[in-house]
């Protein structure tokens, strides 16, 4: 059986999706599948083994200008193609936006598939599905793509399912005026859908109310991490021997994710406890940057030296030397996350979690059996359990990383999650 795994990428930001994308079809070539994954509008950053193939479907620059450009979708292939080489579009894509709030036209248009002004790039991108690649199974790794199946459907014998894992959260930052009909020609898309894919129980739950899908269309699979090369982790001299607590947070940096409740939180838990500080870490986009400078520099105003913020590392050994240096990972999102993947990572550390007890959390936290929740929303909440993990000394975790590899593994989930992409 082969499989291709159609990814969105980050226009070259490190992307949880994208990552997690990429180790699902390396997954699921462990478990004997032949897997192959596909990049759509720009080349996707991992900080892993990158499976993805060379060639950009449906590539960002070429789609933005058919909706933006008059007359540009008329214009011959030979004219185009070259802003459709990875090089070229890693290069302009720094200089475009992610912003949903920018981008309700062109979404919309996307979701219009072949009978939108991306006519061109959608016809070709089948073509290629149909005609050389020719999979069993194709899987969408999120229902913004779901444009392109106006036209593979009616071409395709096979299983077309859709992987759910953040997509409202693109849909939530849409202007009114595009959100309405934006949301219509989704709903429209997913009837084409043979089956939808989430990490968690919370957000099979919720996407079905929100897009208006009957549950029985849905399938859990397991959230999945690379666990192979952390012996470099458990070299790191022992937290025990240092009387510091360090409450991290690795995610990216944005009011989602809910940066600004740690900060604001800290300020009591550091005023309590003089051995205490504070690492940011993560991706920081530029619609960010002016919001978090303001609350990091009030901040560390008050606590020099006390409050760090260590950027966001570029390969995958430095994202994890400051990991591990954590005693505790603090991410309390606003956002009810689908999936948690940065908590796999800091387990891998031995690094436990406070999170929030909503979206995929409390079912991450089950499954693990390790990690501590607040009540969501709630400040106080936040603060009193920052402060008891802090004056308790919490854990140092010895022994997650063996969990996390027992349950979400490449080799724990190769199994589970080939059955369940099969059992459409």
């Amino acid at each position: 059986m082969k499989i291709a795994v159609i990814t969105a990428g980050g226009a070259g930001m490190f992307c949880g999706s994208c990552m997690q994308d990429n180790t699902l079809v390396r997954t699921l070539r462990l478990a004997g599948t032949d897997a192959v994954l596909v990049p759509t509008y720009t080349p996707i950053r991992v900080d892993e083994e990158n499976v993805s193939g060379e060639r950009v479907f449906l590539g960002g620059i070429n789609v933005y200008l058919d909706s933006t450009l008059p007359g540009w979708r008329k214009l011959p292939g030979w004219m185009i193609h070259w802003l459709n080489r990875p090089s070229i579009i890693k290069t302009l894509s720094k200089l475009g936006s992610t912003d949903a709030a920018k981008l309700g036209s062109l979404t919309l248009d996307m979701l219009k598939g072949a009978s939108g002004p991306q006519q061109r790039e959608v016809q070709e991108f089948v073509d290629y599905l149909c005609n050389d690649l020719k999979p069993d199974v194709v899987v969408f790794s999120n229902a913004l793509l779901s444009g392109v199946l106006s036209e593979l459907r009616p071409r395709f014998g096979g299983r077309i399912l859709c992987l759910l894992q953040g997509d409202d959260i693109f849909l939530e930052g849409l202007k009114p005026r595009w959100k309405k009909p934006v949301m219509e020609q989704l709903e429209q898309n997913c009837d084409m859908f043979d089956g939808f894919l989430t990490h968690s129980r919370f957000y099979r739950d919720f996407m079905a109310g929100y897009l208006n899908i009957k549950t029985d269309r849905f399938r859990q699979i397991p959230l999945t991490i690379d666990s192979d090369d952390f012996d470099l982790i458990r070299l790191q001299p022992s937290k025990t021997e240092r009387d510091r607590f360090r409450i991290g947070y690795f995610a990216r940096i944005c009011p989602e994710k809910g940066v600004h409740n740690l900060l604001h939180a800290a300020e009591s838990v550091l005023s309590t406890y003089t051995n205490a500080d504070v690492a940011i870490a993560g991706y920081l986009g530029k619609e960010n940057e002016k919001w978090f400078q303001r609350i990091l520099k009030n901040s560390t105003g008050r606590f020099p030296g006390r409050i760090h913020w260590l950027g966001s590392p570029a390969t995958r050994q430095e994202k994890f030397q400051i990991i591990q240096d954590f005693d505790l990972l603090c991410v309390p999102t606003n956002y009810h996350e689908p999936k948690g993947l940065y908590v796999l990572e800091a387990g891998l550390a031995n690094v436990p979690s406070l999170l929030p007890d909503h979206g995929a959390f409390p079912e991450l936290v089950q499954t693990l059996g390790f990690g501590s929740l607040y009540k969501a929303g709630d400040q106080n909440s936040l603060v009193e359990q920052l402060s008891k993990l802090v004056g308790q000394k919490v854990d140092s975790g010895l022994g997650h990383s063996e969990r996390v590899t027992a349950t979400s593994s490449m080799a724990a989930t190769a199994e589970s999650l080939r059955a369940a992409i099969c059992s459409f």
